[in-house]
């Protein structure tokens, strides 16, 4: 009687497996990755686990093409090459999600909800793949992408440094990887590879093209660095613990999440702190910048009041602490843009300053 309640056959486990077990380990992998798996990017388990994902899919369209192209003989294998492309969804799922879990935590949304929004697209829709995963121009694409994507924040871990040079540098070590692979594929499989290398060659110029063009828009959340915790005070205070003592208005509580439309009541001649934690990976030192800008009611524009530097240096978990003054400023609509020196976006502090003459109601938080 038990029997009933497990597949008989390859094709039935697949349709388990897409109708009932997939959605679940999509909520499953996500909750995973985001919360047990994949806490921080510097982590070597984190990177391991990434490059786990990278080789079972690169294997995957490896076995696939040679048991396909009749190469591949034996039984066995010709009979598990349904639990090969399960495996190989499982392997890029895994990826999209630990990427949208990374990703997404260094995202200054809504600036980079573009490059998160594909992420999530492609973590939804890889539920639904499973016939495209046999078709070799679909196969190649995906794997660039997550190659790509895994390159631009494991190059700057690997070498302490962040800024353009690194993205391409990430940028020309894809197209070499995916070059080699498709080198090493048609070794075992040449008819493949020659026939669809012209679409495959325009499919991997397209893709880069797209990387390329959303990392200089600045659509491409700024990981390895993010930021971990943001906000306007009335005042700041480092104690001698190595704690800062950040004195501020109450608030919401889904305002610290949101970080914009902050009421921030001053009085006359009062001075306004921007406080910001910035997390960087373990070896990474390099410059921060509090970009202020008032907003302009006749022009519409956001206009420059200043830039503050500072350095930071990666390694501690809840991130690298530093603020930013400004003092006596004009009634209106303000924000702070917190950036690389190489003009990155890594998050935004928006806040309106309202004059009173009321005494305003403070709390103080230790961070």
């Amino acid at each position: 009687m038990a029997s009933r309640y497990f597949p008989k056959s390859m094709q039935e486990l697949m349709l388990w497996y897409e109708r009932y077990v997939s959605p679940v380990a999509l909520v499953t992998g996500f909750l995973a990755d985001n919360y047990i798996l994949l806490k921080r990017v510097d982590l070597l388990q984190t990177n391991l686990l990434l490059i786990f994902y990278l080789v079972v899919a690169a294997l995957g369209i490896i076995v696939i093409h040679f048991v396909e192209s009749g190469r591949m003989r034996d039984r066995r294998v010709v009979k598990a090459l349904p639990l090969v492309l399960i495996a190989m969804q499982f392997a890029f799922g895994g990826l999209f999600s630990g990427y949208l879990s990374l990703y997404g935590r260094s995202a200054a949304l809504p600036l980079n909800w573009i490059f998160v929004f594909i992420l999530a697209a492609l973590v939804l829709g890889n539920e639904r793949f499973m016939r495209l995963y046999s078709r070799f121009l679909f196969q190649i694409g995906l794997y660039f992408t997550v190659l790509f994507s895994f390159l631009i924040f494991f190059l700057p871990i690997v070498t302490h440094r962040i800024g353009p040079l690194m993205f391409m540098l990430s940028g020309a070590l894809s197209l070499f990887m995916i070059s080699l692979f498709l080198w090493i594929l048609r070794r075992f499989v040449p008819e493949v590879v020659d026939t669809n290398l012209r679409r495959t060659t325009a499919i991997i110029v397209v893709i880069y093209s797209l990387f390329n063009i959303l990392y200089f828009l600045n659509l491409i959340p700024p990981l390895p660095l993010a930021l971990k915790d943001a906000g306007v005070y009335h005042g700041v205070v480092r104690t001698q613990a190595g704690q800062y003592e950040l004195s501020g208005e109450p608030v919401r509580w889904y305002e610290p999440f949101l970080r914009y439309n902050t009421i921030y009541h001053a009085a006359s001649g009062e001075g306004v702190y921007v406080f910001s934690s910035i997390f960087a990976p373990a070896g990474l030192s390099t410059v921060i910048l509090h970009e202020w800008q008032k907003y302009d009611d006749i022009s519409q524009q956001w206009i420059s009041a200043g830039t503050v530097r500072f350095p930071i240096v990666g390694g501690r978990d809840g991130g690298y602490r530093g603020y930013s003054f400004k003092s006596s400023l004009l009634p209106g609509k303000w924000r702070v843009n917190v950036i690389t020196e190489y003009g990155q976006l890594i998050g935004r502090i928006a806040f309106e300053i309202v004059p009173t003459t009321d005494p305003v109601s403070l709390v103080s938080v230790a961070k």
